[in-house]
């Protein structure tokens, strides 16, 4: 396949979609653009609005949108980053950052968004099972709170677009990917036989 698929993956804090935007990213040959390190490399590179990004994430806030999606333009902006295909991690994270996604790419599409489905539950006990400092329960319930606020409205976004598919997060990483990689050979199967 010339052209890789173009990804987002969806998920709470827990779901384990880092891991497996990874594992796409690897199965397909595709960028894995997580937020972080895209805003470490435009940090690492000197380009303001990257170097901005840094600031928030050193302070322990969320990204102010303007800054994000500037980030995120200005890698876009290179056709090879769209061309080779790649899985998103981390944006958008809001209904804002989702329709100026759509004008970035407005001539190679968003192929499917997977939304990674794990109960809040479960997300709760793999995030302090990682025993990180930051890691307190409290700060964990606040998290997914936020999540259920900015991120979860996405799903009725994308689906109204025809392009949202759910997966079962919990269970075996791999058995995960597996069914993660049938839902995007479906998908990009169908629309390539459709142009």
């Amino acid at each position: 396949m010339s052209n890789g698929p173009r990804l987002v993956l969806l998920g709470r804090q827990g779901s384990g979609k880092g891991t497996q935007a990874s594992m796409l990213a690897e199965h397909f040959a595709i960028n894995h653009l997580s937020t972080g390190k895209i805003f470490r490399d435009s940090a690492d590179a000197g380009v303001s609005a990257g170097l901005e990004a840094k600031a928030f994430m050193d302070r322990g806030e969320l990204v102010d949108d303007a800054i994000v999606i500037a980030v995120v333009e200005e890698r876009f902006a290179n056709p090879h980053e769209i061309e080779r295909g790649f899985v998103l991690d981390g944006f958008p994270r809001t209904a804002h950052q989702a329709t100026e996604l759509e004008r970035i790419l407005e001539h190679a599409p968003i192929d499917l968004v997977i939304d990674l489905d794990v109960p809040e539950e479960k997300a709760v006990k793999r995030l302090l099972a990682r025993g990180r400092d930051d890691d307190t329960e409290e700060a964990i319930r606040r998290r997914l709170e936020l999540y259920e606020q900015e991120t979860a409205p996405l799903i009725d976004f994308y689906r109204a677009r025809g392009v949202l598919a759910s997966a079962d997060g919990v269970g075996d990483p791999d058995d995960i990917q597996k069914q993660l990689i049938e839902l995007v050979e479906a998908r990009v199967d169908r629309l390539r036989a459709s142009v």
